[in-house]
């Protein structure tokens, strides 16, 4: 006879996501040994300005677009100088490039009047500045200022819900619920491992689930069954 399955209260659920989410990490860290931001940059105003382009765009065809623009505006002060027809043609193909070269000068004109012209390392100062949400000031404060940050962009918020550790879409109640899930001192590491992952493995549409390092961890919620 079939054992009765024995459900689990809200403590002792929470208590087995986090011990499931550190082996998945785990394993992820062994997979992927190398894993780190994808933007190319050499400070904080440059990976600012990529994490910008970056929406809707590719990491790649972002360090393709970078360094001829920094080539020619190598900081804030003179990004915040540049005319919008001189960004627009440098950032043309990363999309969206009318409203993103507006945020660019806009941001470097911000950073020059508010900031000295230096990136600011708190959540609400960085919101503030045009064309950056909590996703771009997470990679900022996790990757330049190494504060734990977790970043929720569409591989880590696909990732999380295939593995049943949150049900929301929205990347900001994502980003709180793996608060409680992953341990603090893994969410910056997290967020490029599980990047990384969806890149070569848990990818939208055909998911690799026979070379996945965590398939017996994972249960595949919205995964279709041939995989």
């Amino acid at each position: 006879m079939a054992q009765k399955k024995v459900k689990l209260s809200k403590a002792e659920k929470l208590e087995a996501d986090r011990r499931r989410m550190r082996e998945v990490i785990a394993r992820l860290k062994r997979e992927y040994p190398d894993a780190h931001c994808a933007l190319n940059h050499r400070n904080a105003f440059e990976l600012l300005i990529a994490t910008i382009l970056s929406a809707q765009c590719t990491d790649e065809r972002v360090n393709m677009v970078t360094p001829e623009l920094f080539r020619k505006f190598p900081d804030a002060r003179a990004m915040s100088e540049a005319t919008l027809p001189e960004l627009e043609k440098l950032i043309q193909s990363t999309g969206f490039y009318k409203n993103k070269a507006v945020a660019l000068k806009t941001t470097s004109e911000l950073l020059v009047e508010k900031h000295g012209g230096e990136v600011p390392k708190e959540i609400d100062q960085l919101t503030a500045l045009r064309g950056v949400g909590r996703k771009t000031a997470n990679v900022i404060r996790g990757t330049i200022f190494g504060l734990p940050a977790i970043v929720v962009d569409t591989h880590v918020g696909r990732l999380t819900r295939r593995l049943g550790f949150t049900k929301h879409q929205d990347p900001v109640k994502v980003e709180f619920e793996m608060m409680g899930i992953i341990d603090e001192k893994e969410w910056t590491l997290s967020n490029h491992l599980l990047i990384d992952h969806g890149r070569a493995i848990c990818q939208a549409r055909k998911p690799a689930c026979d070379r996945c390092v965590v398939q017996e961890l994972c249960p595949k919620i919205g995964v279709s069954r041939q995989h």
